[in-house]
């Protein structure tokens, strides 16, 4: 008689199937290491051009802030040839940031300087008789267009924008 044994089996011993752990999600894939960066430098530039616009709205408040009060001071006292004086110091401030040799230019120079910025002829005229207005004694100059043509320029001249470049300006010459 036989004995009851198992048979033998024809193979080896077989386990379930073991699937690979999970991806674990440290360190991140290149890819997301590249997005960081780039997500970094957006926010970096926006900051910097954030920071940039609020220091020029701040300079052009400050500047048509000192226009008014150089208007309102006029109303007040009276004198022409001060407001005059004022309004060119301003002009001269403003056009250096943009060109270092404005606060010495006189004549035609001066008014090349100040055609940098699309204005129309009366205006740009309007702002020559105020240099002239300083060395003369008291003559007829129209304060409120003196000033509203100051407030024309500034506006203009307060966005870097709008400044035509010397060399496109010699260029065009």
């Amino acid at each position: 008689m036989m004995s009851a044994r198992p048979a033998p089996s024809p193979g080896p011993q077989l386990r379930d199937i073991h699937l690979p752990p999970e991806p674990s999600w440290w360190p991140p894939a290149p890819g997301w290491w590249l997005l960081a960066v780039l997500l970094l430098a957006a926010v970096l530039a926006g900051i910097w051009w954030w920071r940039r616009h609020r220091r020029a709205l701040h300079q052009r408040r400050l500047v048509l802030g000192e226009l008014d009060r150089l208007a309102r001071q006029h109303q007040h006292d009276g004198n022409g040839v001060a407001l005059a004086s004022a309004l060119h110091q301003l002009l001269r401030r403003v056009a250096r940031r943009h060109d270092a040799a404005a606060v010495r230019q006189r004549g035609d120079a001066w008014r090349q300087t100040l055609a940098r910025m699309p204005v129309d002829a009366a205006t740009l005229e309007q702002l020559l008789a105020l240099e002239q207005q300083i060395y003369r004694p008291p003559a007829a100059l129209d304060h409120a267009a003196a000033v509203a043509a100051v407030r024309c320029w500034l506006q203009l001249a307060l966005k870097p924008a709008s400044w035509k470049s010397v060399a496109t300006e010699h260029a065009d010459a």
